[in-house]
């Protein structure tokens, strides 16, 4: 079958891909790569991907080729669920004979609430749909499909046994090749690396039990699952070749340095290859493993610090102690590896005083730039089950994000209210950047590049508009 993956469009600068953390328009124009998207579409070598957000495509677009697809596979989110239905429902008037599926985190936590409530759907994939879609599109009878939920016949919704999980990594094709053959890269911005920059997983599956996070909990699973280190090694070196002009690579495992022997094996690999690169980290990795890959070509660390406020990091076992963390940040500034810090508002335990403490935190550790979310409890996550068992979550704020696809404060709880969180965001931002030593910084880091000095212009625009679009929706 002639097969379409789909990123549909939704909200102006929305980056929903299933790279995404947190489906929402940030603070500065940034996208992820459709990853999950890309794997399966590498299995099918007739395929097309279309990433409509970051390349500015619209639905009409999308449609007016409908009628050259047998199957399209579009990747859904909690945010992103009606605008995606729509856009399904587009493509079925369009072409009546296309087959349409969803994957994504929230239709695989419940497939036949989905399909009900998008008639346009013949089915959803659960879990990790990779094989899963690869058969649909190799034609085999649905019924034999594990991970596969759809409607037979009579409209009547069927639900196979799930898929297991994949354990030999390597089985999976490259990525890197359909970026090159179907998205134009110069559109992928993320403020804190190297720009263009590329991304892909070097493995699946996260150990931690972190209570607020999607992934794990809905399609990766909790066992980190790896490809050989000269697996990743080759797709670098692939990428390299067919992408002279990428600046840095980014590994989006949520446990990378987790496996320190490995990550240390794959940084060696890289040094090789003379390649920038960064990756996500907890704030608890060894210097010894440090140094290793900052010898190796390791620019920057992602660390989820969440909270400077311990009860809250046990509340939802994060697994993380303030004093390592602590540690950990001062030798990465000694060894001069960048750190982002991502932290996020509104978590179990939140007080007014302890926004106060992880503002302060922030401070403190002062990593490079840092990124402020709002704690969103998606369906399928503990923190999700959490909220509504406490009714913390209610239907007057289930909604994720607003008209314009910023995120919003959906839970609260009887010390804290919605507006208070929310509101908190702005304040931490403005009290960590307007800081005269963190300006010193970012106007010297500036000076010195005529590149950045663009670039950080052209955020602080953003930036600074961001602001502005909270402001009004506050009044």
């Amino acid at each position: 079958m002639r097969t379409l993956f789909l990123q549909a469009p939704s909200y102006e600068g929305f980056d929903g891909g299933a790279g995404s953390r947190y489906q929402a328009r940030r603070e500065i124009r940034s996208f992820w790569y459709p990853t999950w998207l890309a794997q399966p579409a590498a299995l099918l070598p007739d395929s097309r991907l279309v990433d409509a957000p970051p390349h500015g495509i619209g639905l009409a677009d999308i449609t007016a080729e409908a009628r050259s697809y047998d199957l399209a596979v579009l990747h859904s989110s909690s945010p992103t669920f009606a605008s995606d239905t729509r856009a399904a429902a587009a493509l079925k008037e369009a072409n009546p004979k296309l087959k349409i599926g969803f994957v994504g985190a929230n239709v695989a936590v419940d497939p036949a609430s989905s399909l009900k409530r998008a008639p346009a759907l013949d089915f959803v994939a659960g879990n990790e749909f990779d094989f899963t879609i690869k058969e649909v599109a190799e034609g085999r009878d649905w019924s034999s499909i594990a991970g596969l939920a759809y409607r037979d016949r009579n409209g009547v919704v069927r639900q196979n046994e799930d898929r297991p999980i994949l354990e030999r990594m390597d089985d999976l094709p490259f990525v890197t090749p359909v970026y090159k053959r179907d998205l134009k890269i110069e559109n992928y911005f993320i403020g804190y690396l190297k720009h263009p920059y590329i991304s892909f997983y070097t493995g699946r599956g996260c150990k931690s039990r972190c209570t607020f996070c999607l992934w794990p909990q809905t399609v990766g699973g909790h066992r980190y699952r790896t490809r050989s280190v000269q697996n990743v090694a080759a797709e670098v070196r692939w990428a390299q070749k067919a992408f002279p002009q990428v600046k840095e690579f980014f590994f989006d495992d949520d446990t990378f340095t987790d496996d320190a022997p490995r990550a240390e094996a794959i940084a060696r690999e890289l040094g090789r290859l003379g390649v920038t690169w960064s990756c996500n980290a907890k704030a608890n990795v060894r210097c010894e493993t440090l140094k290793v890959m900052r010898d190796n070509g390791l620019r920057l660390l992602l660390v989820g610090y969440e909270s400077g406020n311990q009860q809250i990091l046990h509340n939802i076992r994060k697994g993380m102690r303030i004093d390592v963390a602590r540690r950990f940040t001062k030798e990465c500034h000694d060894l001069g590896i960048t750190i982002h810090g991502t932290f996020i508002l509104g978590l179990p335990g939140e007080t007014r005083e302890t926004i106060e403490e992880t503002i302060r935190f922030a401070q403190e550790v002062n990593p490079h730039t840092l990124q402020v979310s709002i704690a969103a409890p998606y369906p399928g996550t503990f923190l999700y089950d959490q909220a509504i068992q406490n009714g913390w979550f209610d239907e007057a704020h289930a909604e994720f994000v607003d008209e314009h696809g910023m995120q919003l404060a959906p839970l609260h709880y009887p010390h804290l209210s919605h507006s208070e969180i929310y509101h908190s965001v702005e304040e931490f931002y403005r009290r960590f950047y307007f800081r005269a030593p963190k300006i010193a910084s970012i106007l010297a880091e500036m000076a010195r590049s005529p590149e950045i000095m663009k670039r950080r212009l052209r955020e602080a625009g953003e930036f600074f508009a961001f602001l502005r679009e909270r402001r009004e929706a506050r009044n």
